[in-house]
This record gives C-alpha cells, structure tokens and sequence, in this order.
C-alpha cells in the first residue's frame, strides 16, 4: 500500500496568490486520496498576505492560520497534516519543514538578510530544507540561483509545471539533484481547490513526524507524482 503526500501548497490566509482556505484545502485533498498535506505558505519574504507593519507576533499568528484551519480540519476527517513554509530570496524560494509556530516566534526577523545564514540556523534547529523549483523562469526572477550546500533536497517534479516549458524547468531539476547527489523529491505547488495537479510524493508507509519525509527521501523509499511526465 501507498500513502501518497502534498508536500507543497498554499492556502489564502497567509499567501496572497492563494484562494481557498486551509480547511478547503485539507478537504480536497482528502476527497483526491491524499493521506497527508504539508502547508507551505509564502513566509513574509515572499508573496505573504500578512501585512508587513504588524508587530511580529501578530504576523506570526496571522501566518500560522492556514495550516491551523487546515490541521483542525484534518483531525476532524482524518487527513494528516504538517507545518511548513516556503523561504524566499529574490527569486529563489525554499520549503522548509519540522519548524513550528514556536520557533518563529522566538527567530524576529528571520526574512531579512542572508538567506545562507537564515538556512544554517533553521537546520541547527532541526529543520530540513528543499529548494523549490530550482530553475522556474519569470519576469520578476533576475536570475537563478542554486544553493546546493544549503540544501537537503531538490523539489524536481513541481506538478504545476508539468506542460512543454514546465517540462524542460523540471529535467533541469533533476540534473541539479543528480549533479550534487541530493534526494529528488515532488510537489505540486497548488493554490487553490480547483488545482491541486495530483503532485507530490508516495512512500510505502504513513509519516509520524516530518523527519520521516525526509529519512524516507533520503533512503530512496519515494515516488515523484508526476515523474513520468518528464
């Protein structure tokens, strides 16, 4: 049996490109045979909903309601799901998992300044890190940027680019992963209900905790969504 995951989407409390609720996300994505969801909403220095001249706790409260609304839900109708969220710097953006709530309260001010520092102190406080579409070209992207000695992982199947430009921006992902011998992994980077693109990862068993996302990528016990749209 397989137990498949969403390990990258956003809801509309806390990213502003979102439009369904945590709540409607978990319920879709259940009703789609998902045993779990990873929430990874835009951080605030990224495509945030949450008003920058707040104070921090409050913004932090703010951002967590997503995947609160969503977790709420799916105890409710037996979906699992797990915090995260998606680190952004000038374009290039990063997933990060097993933080929490508590861990952004006590880090004010993570957003700002060098993301190889702000990466470093996220994984000495445990957290794992996957950049996310590595190679997505777009107006506002001046560049790309790879960080691969920053990183547990490569996000090389992003569903939501699955046609012919989306394609060619996946395979180069995969050759990132394979060029710096890092765990390839899949997402489908969904925004709303009405598009979740069935992406994500299949393991062979159920996740307890976040670390078992990784530990199961980095033995090799996963299957990209989507891979064989390549």
């Amino acid at each position: 049996m397989a137990y498949k995951y969403e390990t990258h989407m956003h809801t509309q409390e806390a990213s502003a490109c979102a439009s369904s609720t945590g709540a409607e996300m978990a319920r879709a994505h259940k009703q789609a045979g998902y045993t779990g969801i990873f929430v990874t909403d835009h951080f605030f220095n990224g495509n945030s909903a949450i008003p920058r001249e707040l104070p921090w706790q409050e913004r932090v409260e703010r951002f967590c309601l997503g995947y609160e609304h969503a977790r709420e839900e799916g105890e409710r109708i037996g979906l699992q799901v797990f915090f995260g969220f998606e680190y952004a710097y000038h374009g290039a953006e990063f997933l990060v998992y097993n933080l929490d709530k508590q861990w952004l309260l006590a880090h004010e001010n993570i957003d700002l300044g060098s993301p190889r520092q702000a990466l470093l102190q996220m994984h000495q406080s445990g957290a794992f890190v996957i950049q996310a579409h590595p190679f997505r070209e777009r107006n506002y992207i001046d560049h790309i940027q790879l960080f691969p000695r920053d990183i547990d992982g490569v996000e090389a199947v992003n569903a939501a680019h699955l046609g012919e430009e989306g394609r060619h921006m996946n395979q180069r992902a995969l050759a990132y992963a394979r060029m710096f011998d890092l765990p390839a992994t899949g997402g489908s980077d969904s925004h709303s209900v009405g598009c979740l693109f069935g992406g994500g990862v299949e393991f062979p068993e159920k996740l307890n905790t976040p670390l078992d996302y990784l530990t199961n990528l980095r033995a090799g016990k996963v299957r990209l969504l989507g891979e064989e749209a390549l």
